[in-house]
């Protein structure tokens, strides 16, 4: 199924732990390999994060029976540490992600332009269970 829509997906939740924890969590390869799933037979056995406008990411993102991985990587466009990360997908897809402070939580908000293959909602549901992995790690561990 080809997705034509542009418009760009969102997703989000509220982390109960402070702003500089949360940033944290989502910057160092040893946070990301923890959080970065979509459901429990998945995980991500690899990271790398250059956090800074012109850095560059990859997350390896893995089948735990060994029968499918892919790389997901891209360049960061625009870092406002502990407020903004935007950066371009390797297939040129743009993502937003704000981290708004909340007294002692922050909200995290991602947008992200779609993909072409996958219908929205199932792009929309993986992004926010990865999202609500991170949420349940950050917690945990702050």
């Amino acid at each position: 199924m080809e997705t034509l829509n542009k418009t760009a997906i969102t997703v989000e939740c509220i982390v109960n732990a402070p702003v500089e924890k949360v940033w944290e969590f989502w910057a160092k390869p040893e946070h990301i390999t923890k959080w970065c799933n979509a459901s429990d037979d998945w995980h991500a056995p690899y990271a790398e994060n250059d956090l800074r406008k012109d850095g560059k990411f990859k997350t390896t993102m893995a089948a735990k029976d060994g029968s499918f991985s892919f790389d997901f990587g891209g360049v960061y466009t625009n870092v406002k540490e502990y407020s903004l990360i935007e950066y371009t997908m390797d297939d040129d897809r743009k993502v937003k992600i704000d981290f708004i402070s909340q007294d002692n939580a922050t909200r995290v908000v991602e947008s992200f332009e779609p993909e072409t293959t996958n219908p929205i909602e199932m792009q929309r549901g993986g992004w926010q269970a990865i999202l609500d992995n991170f949420k349940k790690y950050a917690e945990a561990n702050k």
